[in-house]
């Protein structure tokens, strides 16, 4: 859990989830119900960023995995940043179901894109047991 200090140093996350893709209000939604997250404080070259989106969005079209959110339109908002160095941020949803990717300028002071995972809960095994 971040400390006082630590929020102060970042921008509030939350209020930069605006409308970049669909996956914005999901991942408001984690921060609000206690979701944990994370900012990187390095920069990385839009290459290597744009190439792990673009790497993630194949395979789920490749395997049909429809509980990814706005990865489609984080490739592509990211494709017009080309040459830019960028920043990286996570949010993992307190039950653990749900986990955003964050896309930032070099600054940290802009969100460029969302995108995230969703699971379905597994049912534990007395859920599946008849009474």
């Amino acid at each position: 859990m971040a400390t006082e200090d630590e929020h102060a140093t970042h921008p509030d996350i939350a209020a930069m989830l605006t409308d970049q893709t669909s996956a914005c209000r999901a991942a408001r939604d984690a921060i609000a119900a206690g979701g944990e997250v994370q900012v990187s404080d390095g920069e990385v070259p839009h290459w290597m960023v744009h190439g792990i989106a673009a790497t993630r969005l194949k395979r789920s079209l490749k395997r049909g995995l429809p509980k990814t959110l706005g990865l489609d339109e984080t490739v592509d908002i990211l494709a017009r940043h080309r040459g830019e160095q960028l920043r990286t941020g996570t949010i993992l949803a307190a039950d653990g179901l749900s986990f955003f990717t964050l896309y930032f300028d070099a600054t940290g002071t802009e969100l460029l894109a969302c995108s995230g995972v969703q699971r379905s809960p597994t049912p534990s095994t007395n859920d599946s047991l008849e009474p």
